[in-house]
């Protein structure tokens, strides 16, 4: 009777598994993006961005199209009716910004990543600093020299740089020695050319250059951290644009970020 009713057992199993796994088989894969997404995205953002869309575009997606520059410019063009479904920052001021205007959807907001905060010089410099309150930055840059870094009127890396140098207590000093560039890929550029002997970047940005070396790491306590928040334009909120965030801060291009050297928050 036991070896009878383990046998019938046995028999709606073997009926049973097909058919489980028929249902998942059957199961809807997830739909395709077929419009283009266009992302406003910090000038930080940029190689690590175009790999993420690579990844994308493999699985089915229309290619996302971007504008990389300063957040502060992008939200303002943003502002002014420029056709953006997510908006990337590089600080938290310049989002909180957007969505205090009703540009930006609160809810949407994310902040997956950080970066650190890096002193670069050419490739052929000589300097290296372990980077203290004590640290001279005028001696450095030497009689003439300037550092290079973004614009702390508007700029998000100037003003992490602007929050470092009065940590340091030598902001008054650097101040007019500034050269305030209007992106953090254009102060990068500038130590790049040898126009300018030392600049304030963000760590990625600095590997992804090989004409600079990172002479220097800012303390994390000296400025806020580096995080940037990823959010749905309200004027684009679709279904769309909702997909592509939820990749662009999903696992996959999440790898990406961290092999480029962008820090989870």
């Amino acid at each position: 009777m036991a070896l009878r009713l383990l046998s019938a057992a046995l028999l709606c199993l073997s009926i049973a598994l097909p058919s489980l796994a028929s249902a998942e088989s059957a199961a809807p894969a997830p739909a395709k993006v077929t419009t283009t997404q266009t992302v406003f995205a910090a000038a930080s953002m940029s190689d690590a961005l175009r790999k993420a869309n690579e990844i994308w575009v493999a699985k089915g997606n229309a290619p996302m199209e971007f504008n990389f520059a300063a957040s502060s410019t992008l939200i303002k063009q943003i502002e002014q009716g420029a056709k953006a479904a997510i908006f990337i920052s590089a600080d938290q001021r310049w989002a909180d910004w957007g969505i205090e205007r009703g540009l930006l959807v609160k809810s949407s907001k994310v902040s997956p990543l950080g970066n650190d905060l890096v002193l670069i010089a050419p490739t052929d410099s000589t300097v290296k600093v372990d980077i203290t309150k004590t640290t001279d930055l005028a001696a450095l840059l030497g009689a003439n020299g300037r550092l290079a870094t973004g614009d702390p009127a508007h700029v998000p890396v100037g003003l992490y740089a602007q929050q470092a140098l009065t940590w340091m207590g030598q902001w008054d000093a650097i101040n007019p020695r500034l050269a305030r560039a209007d992106s953090v890929r254009a102060a990068l550029l500038l130590v790049e050319r040898g126009e300018a002997p030392l600049g304030i970047v963000y760590g990625t940005d600095a590997a992804a250059s090989s004409r600079v070396k990172v002479v220097g790491i800012f303390p994390k306590d000296s400025h806020e951290p580096v995080s940037y928040p990823f959010v749905i334009v309200t004027a684009q909120d679709t279904p769309d644009a909702r997909a592509a965030l939820a990749f662009l801060v999903g696992p996959e291009a999440m790898a990406v970020y961290k092999k480029l050297g962008f820090s989870a928050n």
